[in-house]
C-alpha cells in the first residue's frame, strides 16, 4: 500500500486530496499545525475507509516545522510515494500595506518550503525509481499580483524544471494551478469574495480529480478546469499593463488559490 504526504492537509484543496486518497487505499502523512484537527480528520479518514492516518504537527513558516516534515519524507523505513504540497495562504492589502515580516512568511511557505519538501521527497523517490510531487500554485502566477502571485510563478518554474531534470528517474513533479476553489482561504485572510462571479467557482473535490489524472499522464502543470485553461489563454494575449490594472483591483481583494 503507497503513503501520501499532505500538507495543509485539514482543509480545502489538501483536506479534497487527503478524502480522495484514502477511498483509494493509500495511507496518509497529515501536515497541519492544528493538531486537535489534525486527529479527528485522521480518524475519520481511518475509519471510513480502513487505511493507516499518521499525524504530523508542523509550522512551515518555522525552520523546524519544515525540518520535521524534511525528516519524515526522508525516512527510508517509511517511504512516501506522493508528496503533495498544499499549505499556503493569502494576504489582504497591496505592495507596501502588508508588513514585510507577513511578507517573508509567505516566501517562506510557498517558496522555501516548497523547495526543501520538494527535494526532500524527490531524492527518496529517485533512489526507488518512482513517486511524484504535487505542487499546488494558482493561476495568480500567470499575472502580475504582487508576493503572492510572484510566489506562484516561481512555484510553477520550480516545478517544471525539475520535473525536466528528473525526466526518466521515475519521478513525476507537477505544478497544479487551480483559480478560485471553496475553501477556507479567502475567509482566513479577511477577503471579500461577493463579486466574484459564479463560473469562476472551482469545487475542491473536481479540482483534485483533474490534478490526479493529469499527474497519471506525466504533465508538469495542470490547470484544473476549462473555464480557466480559457482564461489562461486570453491572459497571454493581453497587455501585461492591462493586466496589472485588472489584478490590482481583483486579485489582491480576492487572492484566488
Amino acid at each position: 500500500m503507497t503513503t501520501a504526504l499532505i500538507t495543509g492537509a485539514t482543509a480545502g484543496i489538501g483536506a479534497a486530496f487527503a478524502r480522495r486518497l484514502a477511498a483509494e487505499g493509500h495511507n496518509l502523512v497529515l501536515v497541519a499545525r492544528d493538531t486537535k484537527r489534525l486527529q479527528e480528520q485522521a480518524t475519520e479518514l481511518h475509519d471510513r475507509h480502513g487505511i493507516e492516518a499518521e499525524v504530523l504537527t508542523a509550522d512551515l513558516s518555522e525552520d523546524d516545522g519544515i525540518g520535521a516534515v524534511e525528516k519524515r519524507l526522508s525516512d527510508p523505513k517509511s517511504p512516501v510515494d506522493l508528496l503533495v504540497n498544499n499549505a499556503g495562504f493569502g494576504n489582504k492589502g497591496r505592495y507596501l500595506e502588508v508588513s514585510m515580516a507577513d511578507e517573508l512568511t509567505m516566501l517562506k511557505v510557498h517558496c522555501e518550503a516548497v523547495l526543501r519538501l520538494t527535494s526532500a521527497a524527490a531524492e527518496s523517490m529517485r533512489d526507488r525509481g518512482r513517486g511524484g510531487v504535487v505542487n499546488v500554485a494558482s493561476v495568480a502566477a500567470f499575472v502580475p499580483r504582487g508576493t503572492y502571485g510572484a510566489s506562484k510563478a516561481w512555484v510553477v518554474q520550480f516545478t517544471q524544471g525539475a520535473a525536466r531534470d528528473l525526466e526518466g528517474s521515475g519521478v513525476r513533479l507537477m505544478a497544479l494551478c487551480p483559480g478560485f476553489v471553496r475553501t477556507e482561504f479567502h475567509e482566513r485572510a479577511g477577503m471579500g469574495t461577493e463579486n466574484i462571479p459564479g463560473w469562476m467557482w472551482l469545487d475542491a473535490d473536481k479540482v483534485v480529480s483533474a490534478a490526479l489524472a493529469d499527474l497519471a499522464r506525466g504533465k508538469s502543470l495542470s490547470i484544473p478546469d476549462p473555464r480557466y485553461k480559457a482564461l489562461m489563454g486570453v491572459v497571454k494575449l493581453a497587455p501585461r499593463r492591462l493586466l496589472g490594472g485588472v489584478t490590482s483591483k481583483t486579485g489582491r481583494k480576492y487572492g484566488p488559490q
